[in-house]
């Protein structure tokens, strides 16, 4: 096992946690690094556990202009996330609350209620213009506190209200709660849902996202979904060369039982603080092989960790990139998933009245 990090104390116990370390955040001035007092004093022992602290939120839509994404606009309506995944591209987000992308991101979040009242309002803008929005682009909406703060229940019965078409990404299965809702929005076209699903390894899951849904449990909330109707998108992602780019078939294979009906794929990416988190997770738990994946990483992103050019990013380039998309493709359409979804409705949108609100008389 290799040596605790320095910024973390002797006393704390990790359990279920997927970053080792707690590094400062980029915009801090000072660093924090436990060391011993010289006092021989026993300290006590403390588990990490959750802490959930509150925001109000000014705006709820976030634009973007990424063109190689598929939306424009979003919702977040947490900031972080108790899944822990080791790899998560968001991780360096937290640095702009002064946390720390390692620990801070998985154990302090940010609930923001009201966000779903600051939506509406948002949507009822004359200057709206309707185009599909964009959920659990940046942490996981059904994460497991939102069984407590049922912030992503709120903001649905807004786009319900609207007509508003969605797209969701998660890998939790939270997510069924909601099938009152989500079900008869897909039935208008107005709803598709993405779920992640990185590896069909317990094991390695468990070390990748320690708090996230097993991979089993995962297939079941695709099978929920599309036996109620829900069209399911699986997301292999992230592909991780030389350690779950070897899964991709049976992958594959195991969400089209469940009833996916489409599929896609994003290479491993290491934005700024993600890079020493990751090189650190891979050489604690594969230390066998840490050195070879991590070159392969560096090796499809030009020779660094990460590269953020607008279609580069996600896919990476060279022999090994190349080798990921071929067998990607030809996996897809063995299992019937390389089909284009059709695109969400934006025809139905329309402002509720609210109460006091004059009626029309046709």
């Amino acid at each position: 096992m290799s040596p605790r990090d320095p910024s973390l104390s002797p006393a704390l116990r990790l359990r279920a946690r997927g970053a080792l370390a707690n590094e400062t955040g980029r915009f801090e001035s000072e660093r924090r690094e436990a060391f011993h007092d010289g006092w021989d004093l026993p300290e006590e022992e403390r588990l990490l556990r959750t802490e959930v602290r509150t925001e109000r939120p000014r705006s709820a839509l976030s634009y973007n202009r990424s063109p190689d994404l598929p939306f424009d606009r979003s919702v977040n309506p947490y900031r972080g996330c108790e899944h822990g995944c080791i790899y998560c591209f968001a991780r360096p987000s937290h640095a702009y609350l002064n946390l720390s992308p390692g620990l801070d991101f998985e154990t302090r979040l940010i609930a923001r209620p009201g966000i779903a009242a600051v939506l509406e309002r948002e949507l009822r803008a004359r200057a709206y213009h309707v185009a599909p929005i964009a959920l659990g682009t940046n942490t996981d909406p059904y994460q497991p506190i939102e069984a407590s703060h049922r912030l992503m229940r709120e903001i649905l019965e807004v786009l319900q209200a609207f007509r508003h078409p969605v797209a969701i990404t998660t890998k939790g299965t939270l997510i069924e709660r909601d099938l009152d809702l989500l079900a008869p929005m897909a039935s208008e076209g107005l709803l598709r849902v993405g779920v992640s699903v990185t590896t069909l390894d317990p094991v390695l899951s468990r070390r990748l996202e320690p708090r996230a849904p097993q991979p089993a449990r995962r297939l079941e909330t695709i099978r929920r979904l599309s036996d109620a109707g829900v069209p399911v998108r699986a997301m292999v992602a992230p592909v991780i060369p030389g350690l779950t780019d070897p899964e991709i078939d049976g992958i594959l294979e195991a969400v089209a039982a469940a009833g996916a009906v489409a599929a896609s794929w994003i290479m491993l990416r290491l934005p700024l603080e993600v890079a020493p988190l990751v090189r650190a997770w891979a050489e604690e738990h594969y230390p066998d092989r840490a050195a070879k994946m991590l070159a392969r990483i560096r090796e499809i992103h030009g020779g660094r960790d990460y590269d953020p050019a607008w279609g580069k990013r996600m896919r990476g380039e060279g022999i090994w990139a190349d080798l990921v998309a071929r067998r990607f493709r030809l996996a897809a359409a063995r299992h019937g998933l390389d089909r284009t979804q059709p695109p969400l409705r934006c025809d139905l949108f329309r402002a509720p009245p609210r109460a006091g609100d004059q009626l029309t008389l046709f």
